[in-house]
């Protein structure tokens, strides 16, 4: 059965995201499989990661206990590397830097993501719970918004569907959604299916996706 199939790892999905990066470009990661993202940036590639708590130029997480910096962390909590040329300041100016549109991509999780491209990540109301965070300021100020994500939720209920039925957080956002099933482009017309992880057809994502796909003419499986 579709369910039972194997899905690709998270590091997987992180690794995929890492090829959209532009080489020298201003980055900012969000929490959970987001975070992953710089620990697969190919070689040779530059990227700048930025933290709305107040960093920038920052480097992968940090896994060496003697490299923890309480000052130095990500969205989530997590310790992070220092790098030469890196940079601290006010949280302040790590929005400003946001919603000046200086951030050329941000890395984010998702409950929900719309066929067209909205975003629903700050609640989940059954658990009546929820945290804004920067997730408005970069869904409104970042030049291009990537979603990365299981592709359902722990109940299996779809996560990419037609319209958001949990509170948005930014219409007609997202430019990419990378899960671990499939990798999708909302567009006006429709979500489009270019990229299907090894081993699954358009078919059996179509049937744990509840927005209608359109599937690619030159759809091919999960490139690395």
């Amino acid at each position: 059965m579709v369910e039972e199939k194997e899905r690709l790892p998270r590091e997987v999905v992180a690794m995929r995201v890492a090829k959209e990066l532009p080489d020298g470009g201003f980055v900012n990661l969000g929490i959970g499989i987001p975070t992953l993202v710089s620990n697969f940036i190919p070689d040779g590639s530059v990227v700048f990661y930025h933290s709305e708590s107040g960093v920038l130029n920052c480097g992968p997480l940090a896994e060496d206990e003697e490299e923890q910096d309480i000052d130095l962390i990500n969205a989530g909590g997590q310790f992070l590397q220092k790098v030469p040329g890196m940079a601290f300041f006010s949280t302040v100016d790590g929005f400003a830097m946001i919603r000046g549109g200086h951030v050329d991509v941000t890395v984010l999780g998702a409950h929900q993501v719309s066929a067209t491209g909205d975003l629903a990540n700050w609640m989940l109301p059954e658990r009546g719970v929820g945290n804004i965070g920067g997730a408005m300021d970069l869904a409104a100020g970042a030049k291009q918004v990537i979603v990365a994500m299981e592709h359902t939720d722990r109940q299996d209920n779809a996560k990419v569907v037609q319209e958001c039925t949990y509170p948005i957080t930014g219409k007609d956002c997202v430019s990419l959604i990378v899960t671990d099933l499939a990798v999708m482009k909302p567009t006006p017309e429709g979500l489009v299916l270019i990229e299907v992880a090894p081993g699954w057809t358009a078919e059996e994502v179509q049937g744990l996706t509840d927005a209608q796909l359109i599937i690619s003419p030159d759809m091919k499986e999960y490139e690395l």
